[in-house]
């Protein structure tokens, strides 16, 4: 709302990034709260590189990014079949990314065991659910770079509360994880997603760990959940200049739909009035 990497061996772990703590309110309804201390997507880095503790992180999947190949331009010829979402999600105004985006690609990392924590944290058919007053950002974001030849991947969109409460039981430290409070914010409001971005085609030479559903992720200096330095938005020190020029895109990209980047994480970013604090959403993700 969005430092150590933790391995819990022999010991069962229900736990999810901790939130960043930003989201707009209700239609109308917005509820009168202090704003929490910023967190990130997943543990929270300080803002400043230098003061970010490095956290032991698989080595970046990023590598020296292909030249991109020539890609339509042009948006999907049309949605994809969407089966109806929860009750629940519909009361709450939350959407299926891919009826903002039809040709996002969603890559729910905490659906895996390909996380920081190293188990499933959500269920396998979990849905990319973002609130309706992020669509038409997101839809401006990725009609930016579709032009370009380029698509948005989601690695983590709305989170339930359990998640982050399970989440700050195992790490309790504010410091690196978004303490829960009486309010949700950021990814717990659906106010925030976790981002980066892939070729929208794919040629030769894609490295195996930078594909992703058939496309060709691009370098940006640092995989998922890096706790490191080099996660730092603007970071330069480790990060190449091409790397650099990515997440420029990228954050261009969402700021043409008024989503802003959280400055501890390049993959996080955050929709209008994402510190707003709101009634926990009671959605589930399938």
């Amino acid at each position: 709302m969005v430092a150590f990497r933790w391995r819990m061996l022999g010991l069962f772990v229900v736990a999810a990034s901790a939130g960043c703590t930003q989201a707009p309110a209700p239609d109308g309804a917005a509820l009168s709260t202090p704003t929490p201390a910023r967190a990130s997507s997943s543990a929270s880095t300080t803002a400043s590189a230098s003061t970010t503790p490095s956290r032991s992180a698989p080595p970046s999947s990023a590598s020296a990014t292909p030249a991109r190949p020539a890609a339509s331009r042009s948006a999907p010829s049309g949605a994809p079949r969407i089966p109806p979402i929860s009750a629940e999600a519909r009361a709450a105004g939350l959407l299926d990314i891919r009826a903002v985006v039809p040709d996002a690609i969603v890559d729910l990392r905490y659906a895996t065991t390909d996380n920081f924590v190293g188990v499933r944290l959500y269920p396998a058919d979990a849905r990319c659910l973002v609130h309706q007053s992020m669509a038409a950002g997101l839809t401006a974001a990725a009609d930016r770079l579709r032009r370009a030849g380029y698509l948005l991947v989601f690695w983590d969109c709305y989170r339930p509360h359990a998640v982050q409460v399970h989440m700050f039981q195992v790490v309790p430290d504010p410091n690196w994880v978004a303490r829960p409070g009486p309010l949700a914010t950021s990814h717990e409001a659906a106010r925030s997603v976790d981002v980066t971005l892939a070729h929208a085609a794919t040629g030769p030479g894609c490295p195996t760990a930078q594909r992703v559903q058939r496309h060709c992720l691009l370098d940006m200096g640092t995989g998922f959940d890096d706790f490191s330095a080099r996660a730092h938005a603007f970071a330069t020190y480790g990060v190449s200049p091409q790397a650099q020029s990515n997440r420029s895109r990228l954050r261009t990209a969402m700021s043409s739909g008024g989503i802003t980047v959280y400055e501890g994480e390049w993959w996080h970013f955050d929709g209008p009035g994402a510190e707003v604090g709101r009634p926990h959403l009671d959605a589930p993700l399938s």
